[in-house]
């Protein structure tokens, strides 16, 4: 559904950890909480007052090796 990205609660960069909100979404007149699904580093995330629509990535995380 389209939406507006209302807040921005986590930076490119910044290490998140799993259920840490990550951004607000307005779609709907309702308020939606992005959560990180698991612990990582954000690459990218979307800026607040962005327009959005249905498959429009808001965060990516960093790949991370695994050794």
């Amino acid at each position: 559904m389209p939406g507006l990205v209302k807040l921005v609660r986590a930076a490119k960069g910044e290490a998140v950890i799993k259920g840490q909100p990550l951004l607000i979404l307005e779609a709907m007149k309702m308020e939606h909480t992005i959560s990180a699904t698991h612990d990582g580093t954000i690459a990218e995330i979307a800026t607040e007052g962005a327009q959005v629509t249905d498959g429009t990535v808001l965060v990516r995380f960093a790949e991370e090796a695994h050794g």
